[in-house]
């Protein structure tokens, strides 16, 4: 079934996302004959040089510049044209924002199967065992593919990124022509926020509730994020309140994010909150209630004031890194 693999790489602003080194270690875990990448958007000869000395066998290119932005239609358009070259078995995409839009409509047009939101795989006697969260993350499933073609989406931060460099990889560049029905055409796109650090694939993520307080209220959490090189994310009710944006959002209708180390300031620790956040390596809590939530899933508890305990943190951390 596993005969080959095509990675779906994702990239922004001209710049590979770390999910796409992700998915290649989790091709090469599946143990392959052939491992294929689809590059698909503008500008992409960085790109292509970084990727070629990876552990893949092609990587095929879609250039075009109506291709810049993502969009969903015409990314399927594309990606059907890469899979009708190559005639993969499975095929590896991010469970990022575009993963997570581009799988299933990919999966409808190649009548495919799909699982989502994957954390771990092995594989058992020629099969593949694919782990996922279900209940909010309060347990685990195990599945396997029956037939091909399959589709799989990555959680970020679960599958450590390949990094083992290689022979050259071959490149074959593959025409494109902008389907007819379209029903957008994406001008340009505008960011609300555009902090340095991606907030799905952040090591360290600094995020805030309504403790917070208010907008204002996030500014020792950017603080102790930069120094730690981390992400600010928020809760629900942050972003209700009009703390901050919704593009922050962390929980079961925002962002799942699985970081080394995770910082919940003000947070009390609703089940949609913990449903984006709860396999977190390490998780401290800053709450002045002691029977917050948040508490029972934290590895450390600070029972204390989030504006007196962060910029202390913030003061430590910058005498040390």
């Amino acid at each position: 079934m596993d005969q080959s693999i095509l990675i779906v790489a994702e990239h922004r602003n001209g710049v590979l996302r770390q999910v796409t080194f992700e998915a290649i270690e989790a091709a090469n875990m599946m143990q392959p004959a052939s491992i294929y990448i689809a590059l698909i958007g503008d500008q992409l000869q960085d790109m292509v040089e970084t990727l070629s000395t990876f552990a893949v066998d092609t990587i095929y290119t879609i250039e075009h510049e109506t291709l810049t932005h993502y969009h969903p239609e015409a990314y399927d358009h594309a990606l059907s044209i890469i899979v009708n070259e190559c005639h993969p078995s499975g095929i590896i995409l991010g469970h990022t924002a575009t993963g997570r839009d581009l799988a299933p409509m990919l999966a409808a047009t190649l009548d495919a199967g799909l699982i989502s939101d994957v954390t771990a795989i092995e594989k058992k006697d020629d099969q593949l065992i694919i782990t996922r969260p279900i209940y909010a993350g309060k347990a685990f499933e195990q599945k396997s593919f029956l037939q091909s073609p399959w589709i799989l989406t990555i959680r970020p931060n679960n599958i450590p990124p390949f990094n083992r460099k290689v022979n050259q990889a071959s490149i074959k560049t593959l025409e494109y022509t902008k389907p007819d029905s379209l029903h957008a055409t994406i001008v340009n796109v505008v960011q609300k926020t555009a902090g340095k650090v991606d907030l799905t694939e952040a090591k360290v993520v600094i995020a805030g509730g309504r403790g917070v307080k208010s907008a204002d209220g996030f500014k020792p959490l950017e603080e102790l994020a930069d120094v730690l090189n981390g992400a600010v994310g928020a809760s629900r009710g942050a972003c209700d309140a009009n703390y901050c944006d919704y593009s922050l959002q962390i929980g079961q209708t925002g962002k799942v994010v699985t970081p080394e180390i995770y910082i919940a300031c003000g947070i009390s620790g609703a089940i949609q909150h913990v449903a984006g956040m709860s396999q977190s390596r390490m998780i401290i809590a800053i709450n002045k209630d002691p029977e917050a939530p948040i508490f029972q899933i934290a590895d450390y508890r600070i029972i204390g004031d989030l504006f007196e305990v962060v910029p202390l943190l913030t003061e430590e951390f910058r005498k040390v890194l």
